[in-house]
């Protein structure tokens, strides 16, 4: 015999760009937008019964049809409008939750000016949202993805465990490289998001670039903090920054000495640091 437990599906790397046209400064976003239900939906897996279930083409086309009626100007607005519109109309979904990664997009600067509609693809830094919704309760939880960031001084990792294995060799300068994902939670559910975003960001990368590193656990807690400090209503940060190595070249088979100046950037393996920072009561 066997039981379900727990089941939830929907619609996942749904693209949309939507662009703005009522100011002479045009406003674009990007978004790639995941839903997923969750409910009574256990007939269609026991029995092939598809009386409750909501086509996820449906889901895709909901998505573009709320977006052209939204009002949003940020995904946190647009996520929380996508997941009422789609608990309205489904009474068989108990919760919604709803996930957009935000591309970067940044306005041309011509001749000293912004230019209206002419746009250029920044970093690959992705914004996020999880926004979940129940009929009594919801949560928000926004975040950035893979910020490419590089420090080339202030950073050394000594006193660490030595043994028969270890080839690591200490050192207080090195290049210290991460491509950091980050999620944070609000107390009062989440407002002003564009502002609280950018405060959010503007303090972990002054934390990073400023702070004396001993290893980047204490550089991860020392950006949360800095977070935790620039928005009061921020009760939680989690970060995870994989240590992207930066390995010096030895360069003396060419009777040449290499001053922390020649180095080879790798990908794997790498380390990888995850830690959750919350506000202290």
């Amino acid at each position: 015999m066997a039981k379900l437990t727990e089941n939830r599906y929907g619609k996942a790397r749904v693209r949309v760009m939507k662009l703005d046209r009522s100011q002479p400064q045009h406003q674009l976003f990007e978004w790639t937008v995941r839903v997923l239900l969750e409910g009574d939906f256990e007939t269609a897996h026991t029995l092939g019964d598809n009386s409750k279930i909501l086509p996820t083409d449906t889901m895709k086309n909901t998505v573009y049809s709320r977006a052209k009626e939204s009002k949003a100007g940020t995904p946190e607005e647009f996520a929380a409008e996508l997941a009422e519109f789609l608990l309205g109309r489904n009474p068989q979904a108990l919760s919604v939750e709803i996930r957009i990664e935000t591309v970067m997009w940044k306005r041309l600067i011509i001749e000293g000016k912004a230019h209206g509609s002419s746009f250029m693809r920044g970093s690959d830094e992705l914004g996020t949202v999880l926004h979940t919704a129940t009929r009594e309760a919801k949560t928000m939880i926004c975040g950035v993805e893979n910020m490419v960031i590089l420090k080339s001084q202030n950073s050394g990792f000594e006193g660490y465990i030595q043994d028969e294995l270890t080839t690591l060799k200490p050192t207080s300068d090195r290049l210290f490289a991460t491509a950091m994902t980050a999620d944070w939670e609000y107390t009062d559910g989440g407002s002003a998001f564009t502002a609280r975003r950018r405060a959010v960001r503007e303090a972990m990368l002054k934390a990073f670039a400023e702070h004396d590193s001993k290893s980047v656990q204490q550089t991860l807690y020392a950006m949360a903090e800095a977070a935790l400090a620039a928005v009061p209503e921020v009760s939680r940060v989690h970060m995870v920054m994989p240590n992207k190595h930066c390995l010096l070249v030895d360069l003396k088979h060419f009777s040449q000495e290499n001053d922390n100046e020649i180095f080879v950037p790798t990908e794997d393996p790498h380390g990888y640091i995850e830690a959750t920072v919350v506000r202290a009561e």
